[in-house]
């Protein structure tokens, strides 16, 4: 998506980006509002440079506009964000911010919005453990929620949980975005031999003798001792299968998991991959270990068995429906997890059942439907000024309806 100059007959959506996470769930966004001519501006932040890069790049997306902000720790995230992201939106007048999900960047963005004075669409909001947990990113939902005037809930108990804390209008329960980004991505490895060959690639080699298990660690809270005991329990389940791992490229996980599983048989250790080569995996595996918020979207809707390395989630969901499992980081409690799903075949069944408790893949239309509806009215599209010196918009005579 090149940059281009700002239109002054259509009104401006920003969508704000720092993580994987965060690119693969606003890119349906981002193209269905590009299927409907209008031209969104994608803001990168540089939290997670190259991830970020690969993500919008398996959507044939690039940013607009790049921060570089890095910065080791999530204060110091948000201290060089929130000036670069309000110059930006001081600059670029559009009319919503659109942010996702619980990161650094999610707060910065929407923290600089409202110092600037431009309205916040959160896109996956509502979602609670009702604990500290995991921090800061439960922190950031609970402020952000405050800052947003569209309230993008992916599931009804999300919604609730807005309206629980007083929060009493722009609630739409819309499905989660992620859902979207799946079987978009499913639809194009089953339609493009070259793409399917090309994401199966790094799995090249990878024995089929035993089941796959994926997993997935990278959750800050999941650091140190509880780490330490989930990479125990892969070591001990690679008796049983193939186990294949991602490896996070953060220096307190990556150093533990190659110290640990480096050099064990069947354990098959990989770089970050591209959207289309997880996906690729994930439908052929067995089975999930993940403390990752999508993968526990993702796997209910493929039929893929789920073990969430957490004590509490914030997608219960996936629970409720019976394909996904809280077991926590306790090494017993994983392996005998994981051995009753591999070893279980009516289990097995059951938590194979594909479920769609976060939305069928609608969830694009309708978010944007919203924000065109009424975050973007047509009386204001052209006729807005911003002379006030704070930066909040004030509506000439002729937008008056």
């Amino acid at each position: 998506m090149a940059a281009d100059p700002v239109s002054t007959t259509e009104p401006r959506i920003l969508f704000v980006a720092g993580t994987r996470p965060e690119a693969v769930k606003l890119a349906p966004l981002i193209l269905d509002l590009q299927a409907r001519s209008h031209r969104p501006l994608l803001v990168a932040t540089g939290q997670h440079r190259e991830m970020l890069d690969e993500a919008l790049a398996g959507f044939d997306l690039r940013a607009d506009r790049d921060l570089g902000v890095m910065a080791p720790s999530p204060d110091a995230v948000v201290g060089r964000l929130v000036p670069a992201l309000a110059d930006l939106i001081r600059a670029e007048r559009p009319a919503v911010v659109v942010v996702q999900g619980d990161t650094s960047s999610t707060f910065a963005g929407a923290l600089a919005a409202r110092y600037v004075g431009v309205r916040v669409a959160h896109v996956e909001a509502g979602l609670r453990t009702g604990t500290h947990d995991p921090h800061p990113e439960e922190m950031h939902r609970k402020l952000v929620a405050q800052m947003a005037d569209l309230h993008f809930a992916p599931t009804a108990a999300a919604a609730a949980a807005l309206r629980a804390e007083g929060i009493a209008a722009g609630i739409h329960v819309t499905g989660n975005s992620g859902i979207d980004a799946l079987l978009r991505m499913q639809a194009r490895l089953a339609a493009d031999p070259a793409l399917a060959a090309a994401a199966g690639a790094p799995l090249a080699g990878i024995a089929t003798n035993r089941p796959w298990l994926l997993a997935t660690v990278h959750r800050r809270e999941n650091q140190g001792q509880r780490l330490s005991a989930v990479l125990a329990a892969l070591a001990e389940l690679a008796a049983d299968a193939q186990v294949i791992v991602p490896v996070h490229p953060s220096p307190a996980i990556a150093g533990p998991v190659r110290a640990v599983l480096g050099a064990r048989p069947n354990v098959h250790l990989l770089p970050p991959l591209s959207y289309a080569s997880f996906v690729a995996l994930m439908g052929r595996a067995a089975l999930v270990l993940t403390d990752s918020g999508g993968v526990q979207e993702e796997a209910p809707a493929i039929g893929l068995p789920c073990l969430v390395l957490r004590d509490v989630t914030e997608r219960p969901e996936g629970v409720a429906t019976g394909n996904a499992v809280l077991v926590g980081c306790e090494t017993a409690a994983i392996v005998s997890a994981a051995r009753a799903v591999l070893n279980d075949a009516a289990l097995r069944l059951r938590m194979r059942r594909p479920a769609l408790p976060y939305g069928s893949g609608g969830a694009a239309g309708l978010i944007n439907d919203v924000l065109l509806r009424q975050a973007v009215p047509a009386s204001v599209q052209t006729t807005e000024s911003w002379s006030r010196s704070d930066g909040h918009r004030q509506s000439s005579p002729a937008s008056a309806s």
